[in-house]
């Protein structure tokens, strides 16, 4: 691979790339001059890549069909890089699953899915490009992880976990590569208006009006401003971080009374 001077012909690659907050990276990293590999398991992102290369003439564009949520995606992702000859200077890992639903109920399929596609390839995407960007000297590496993070409750559990798992990871990236050129930043939304909740149109319009949800592109704009700026971590919002004080505070024997009297 031809190596390329710090912001010069590189490329950004943005997992979960066909829609929601995964688009907005992309758009806003086309934006900032990045090429870009926009990844996604949905056909869509060839018809997404298109249209963000179409408003950015300078900047190149491609869309890649590939399943995260199989064992040897991370090495095959990587694997494509290096023989197109694309150096990834930013690697959002952005893309995600979520049902709500009690754990036991849930299909083995979405379970091993979830854990996957939050755990083990964004690690090894980490590992394997955190290790390009290193022995450069420079790289951005961007984790969406969730307010949830900080507690788990019922029909989100593996949710939880996972995305407190690439909280975890995330910081101590942080502190191992900091002092190898190499920024490790983990993001932390409540509430975001994309079709991965099923909010009603109703919900959405109320939540957008009263700022406990925001939208993807604002996200995505606070969340890059955080890693250009090499924070560790970014919990956007008011309402967010007043849910992440308070929740840490609810006995599990409330959480008992709550599922019992079916609020959530």
């Amino acid at each position: 691979m031809k190596k390329v001077k710090k912001g010069e012909g590189a490329y950004a690659l943005v997992t979960g790339a066909s829609s929601g907050i995964g688009l907005q990276y992309a758009r806003q990293l086309a934006q900032r001059g990045y090429n870009l590999l926009m990844v996604s398991n949905e056909d869509s992102v060839h018809e997404r890549a298109r249209d963000i290369a179409s408003g950015f003439a300078k900047v190149s564009v491609r869309g890649l069909v590939l399943d995260l949520a199989e064992t040897g995606a991370a090495e095959s992702l990587h694997s494509y890089c290096a023989e197109n000859g694309l150096q990834v200077e930013v690697l959002v890992n952005n893309a995600g699953i979520y049902h709500n639903c009690d754990f036991l109920d849930d299909s083995w399929r979405f379970n091993s899915a979830i854990m996957l596609l939050h755990v083990y390839t964004p690690t090894m995407l980490m590992y394997l490009f955190g290790k390009d960007m290193a022995a450069r000297g420079y790289g951005y590496i961007l984790n969406m992880s969730s307010v949830t993070s900080a507690f788990s409750v019922q029909r989100i559990g593996i949710y939880c976990s996972t995305k407190a798992y690439l909280q975890r990871i995330s910081r101590s990236a942080h502190v191992e590569l900091s002092g190898r050129g190499v920024v490790v930043t983990c993001v932390r939304p409540g509430a975001v208006a994309t079709d991965l909740y099923n909010l009603s149109s109703a919900a959405r319009r109320l939540g957008l009006a009263l700022g406990y949800i925001t939208t993807p592109e604002r996200l995505a704009k606070r969340g890059l401003d955080a890693m250009f700026r090499g924070r560790s971590c970014l919990t956007p919002g008011l309402y967010t971080k007043l849910l992440d004080l308070l929740i840490r505070f609810v006995p599990t024997w409330a959480l008992k009374l709550i599922r019992r009297w079916g609020i959530y």
